[in-house]
């Protein structure tokens, strides 16, 4: 189904009229709707999506993935008299492939092609309510609770039939929503759900087919995002057009705290194509009949606009060294004591990481529209109801009145600017009511007012006893959640901007065993004694939030690290010592297979080239990976070129293999450009990486030369987040590779250019 077709679908669910049809992008407007036993059932509380809590009630905690929360098979499957069936998902796309998969899901439990089903993704005006899509739970969420709930449909269409038939309903066959007889009878999805009604909670066992019968899981199904996109068709929320819209241009304070204090909206107003200059308190705006024009215009307001002083931001000298000031709350999440041998010898590290920024492609954008009293907003967000609520709050409207539609973003890899420029597009569209208005950032701001993932202390001391094995493990981090996700309208940038400016919620650690700063942070290895600290930091003297992996990047990079300075010690061959403290089969086999496709141990390399080798379990509840490396350094200039690696993966059941490799790949060069070139530059006064040259990311003439990642299928066995899964072992392999290049342990990221050649001088 083309991107347009989806909009026809999507027009004729929504009573879209034929004029905004024709402009409106991307296939993200969902019908559906999710009831929850009443209020007295609500039993526990449980954390999921990067710390957005949610709660279950008794009814419903034995469901699969999100059916606990969303356990009405209707607000996932619809199917109406003509046999047309569309499948809903609360999770959005963020370039993850995540809808392609989604969509395998459900067509393989109803025995449809994937071609005849309409597949909805997240709008707050009918979705299944999923939360964030975030930390690798898609799949293991919202593919649980398809899989679950398209077999369940299935069912009872079957026995519907059956019964109208007068036959058993083994008997029967389904595919592509025609259920058949042995005798010849057959009956449509259509007709048959005429006969049962699927406004019904989920059941806990539901007639799953034997994965040795998957025809569509496991199977690499194109992508139906990737046409537009290498066509040039529209595809992102950046792309939207509707008719009679307006474009806005925001100016944003030079540095936290500053106040607008005089503008020269006068002569802004008098440009070509001005409609309006919008000032709340701090929050100034300009609307223009013309993107250009709106973007000229900004130039304008912001070069005519004084501010005040605002806030010094922290030295970047002592960034790391102020973390242990900062963080006021130590919380053990870890602490075993056994039996070991006495130890002979013990070793200890400090590890530091920068602050980070996302560096998304496309400067964050929405659309919103005020018109009746009611407020549309079309988002990238990567949480509509949490965005919907912010606003609402914001606007003192009633949720009732807000829709939060998703439409895919160009970039997003965490908390970007998604929702702040979804929260100004909003405020804008109420003084324009009754136009739509598209409001996008300058990369300028999109790199300023980013939400960085915050700069990070870990140390580590462990011994070995006289016969090389690890004795005890005393682990620390000094950092923050890592997530200041939209909880309240206060960690919308624009609503703290307003003459009435609206107050954060306060930062709170994110609990294991998904865990925020402290992800990770618990090894899977088996260590007789283990302590492990999180040292949380409840401020931060720059924006922070979450970007892919979290904590865990760090803390896996810290123990990878840390692993091969102790098998060194031990006289042990890494991988051979990761094995030795290893007990999970499942770990053991993907080390085992990474090695295996390396040829670990390799003959010894030319020079400048070193090789590496790590593991991680993301979240010790998702995907294992193991990766190998072979790393060659430009000692000269400390350029380093990730020359080869393998990886290997076990993400439970896989649904589709094409999608779980370009993850991981995708993963490794972007952990590559965080690991050895990414920090933020900025000084006591301003954030200086405004742009690609202040801010370098990973070049494609870096990009590595060789690339294979090796899947382990487990059939029937639940499906296991991965998108994140390869951040933190890349990382880990990468170190270590350069040591064994370089003959230097570096600790401190990122590992290469000036700080590396320096080393080496040295």
């Amino acid at each position: 189904m083309s991107v347009h077709d989806k909009i026809d679908k999507i027009d004729d669910i929504n009573g879209i009229d034929e004029g905004r049809r024709r402009f409106m992008m991307s296939g993200a407007l969902v019908v559906s709707f999710s009831l929850f036993p009443g209020a007295k059932a609500l039993a526990q509380q449980v954390i999921a999506d990067e710390g957005a809590a949610v709660h279950i009630a008794k009814a419903t905690e034995k469901l699969a993935g999100s059916l606990k929360t969303n356990p009405y098979l209707d607000a996932w499957i619809k199917i109406d008299p003509a046999g047309k069936v569309t499948v809903y998902t609360g999770k959005v796309e963020l370039g993850t492939g995540v809808r392609t998969a989604l969509l395998q899901v459900a067509a393989e439990e109803l025995s449809m092609a994937p071609s005849l089903i309409t597949f909805l993704t997240a709008d707050t005006g009918a979705s299944p309510d999923e939360g964030l899509t975030a930390g690798s739970h898609t799949i293991a969420d919202s593919g649980s609770a398809l899989l679950n709930a398209a077999a369940q449909v299935r069912g009872l269409l079957v026995d519907a039939a059956a019964k109208h038939f007068g036959v058993s309903g083994s008997a029967l066959s389904a595919h592509d929503a025609i259920i058949k007889a042995p005798d010849g009878r057959s009956m449509t999805y259509g007709e048959a759900v005429g006969l049962v009604d699927l406004h019904r909670m989920a059941t806990p066992e539901s007639p799953l087919k034997d994965p040795a019968t998957f025809s569509v899981i496991g199977t690499s199904l194109p992508r139906v995002d990737i046409p537009g996109k290498v066509t040039g068709g529209p595809s992102y929320v950046q792309d939207m057009v509707m008719p009679d819209m307006l474009h806005a241009r925001v100016v944003l304070p030079p540095v936290y705290g500053a106040q607008l204090l005089r503008t020269n909206t006068p002569d802004v107003l008098k440009m070509p194509g001005v409609v309006d200059v919008i000032r709340d308190g701090s929050m100034l705006a300009v609307v223009a009949k013309g993107e250009w024009q709106a973007v000229q215009a900004q130039r304008a307001l912001a070069a005519g606009s004084q501010w005040s002083a605002g806030h010094a931001l922290p030295d970047p000298a002592t960034v790391h060294r102020d973390l242990k000031q900062i963080s006021t709350e130590h919380i053990e999440i870890a602490n075993t004591h056994g039996p070991a041998g006495a130890p002979l010898k013990t070793l200890s590290a400090t590890y530091t990481k920068r602050y980070m920024l996302h560096g998304s492609i496309g400067p964050s954008c929405s659309v919103a529209q005020f018109k009746d009293g009611h407020m549309t907003v079309w988002t990238h967000s990567q949480g509509v109801y949490p965005l919907r609520d912010a606003l609402a709050e914001m606007l003192a409207l009633p949720k009732e009145n807000v829709r939060c539609v998703h439409v895919e973003g160009s970039g997003c890899y965490g908390h970007n600017g998604a929702d702040d420029v979804a929260a100004h597009a909003a405020l804008i569209a109420r003084d324009m009511a009754g136009r739509p208005v598209r409001v996008q950032w300058m990369r300028e701001q999109e790199h300023t007012w980013d939400h960085y993932t915050p700069a990070m202390v870990t140390q580590v001391k462990a011994s070995l006893d006289a016969g090389g094995g690890i004795v005890d493990w005393d682990y620390a981090l000094w950092s923050s959640s890592h997530n200041e996700r939209i909880v309240n309208a206060g960690r919308l940038i624009p609503a703290q901007l307003l003459e009435k400016p609206f107050t954060p919620a306060p930062s709170v650690p994110m609990v294991q065993p998904e865990g925020g700063g402290d992800r990770n942070a618990i090894p899977l290895y088996t260590f007789p004694n283990l302590r492990v600290m999180n040292h949380f930091s409840p401020t931060m003297p720059l924006h922070t939030s979450a970007m892919r992996s979290l904590g865990a990047h760090m803390n896996v990079f810290t123990i990878e690290s840390f692993m091969d300075e102790l098998s060194a010690a031990a006289g042990a061959d890494p991988v051979a010592f990761r094995l030795r403290h290893l007990h999970d089969p499942r770990a053991r086999d993907v080390i085992r297979l990474a090695a295996e496709k390396f040829g670990w141990p390799r003959a010894p390399r030319k020079a400048n080239h070193g090789v590496g080798f790590a593991f991680g379990k993301y979240k010790n509840l998702m995907a294992y990976v193991a990766i190998a490396v072979e790393v060659s350094v430009v000692r000269e200039t400390g350029q380093v070129t990730l020359e080869h690696a393998e990886v290997a993966v076990d993400s439970g059941q896989i649904v589709n293999p094409d999608g779980i490799r370009n993850q991981i790949e995708g993963g490794v060069i972007q952990s590559a450009s965080w690991t050895l070139y990414e920090a933020l530059k900025f000084d006591t006064q301003r954030i200086r990486s405004f742009d690609w040259s202040s801010y370098p990311i990973l070049r494609f003439s870096a990009v590595p030369r060789s690339l294979n990642v090796h899947l382990l299928d487990r059939p029937g066995a639940p499906f296991l987040g991965a998108a994140e899964a390869s951040m933190g072992p890349t990382a880990g392999a990468l170190g270590n590779a350069l040591f064994d290049a370089t003959g230097q342990r570096l600790r401190d990221m990122p590992l290469a250019g000036d700080g590396l050649r320096r080393r080496i001088d040295a």
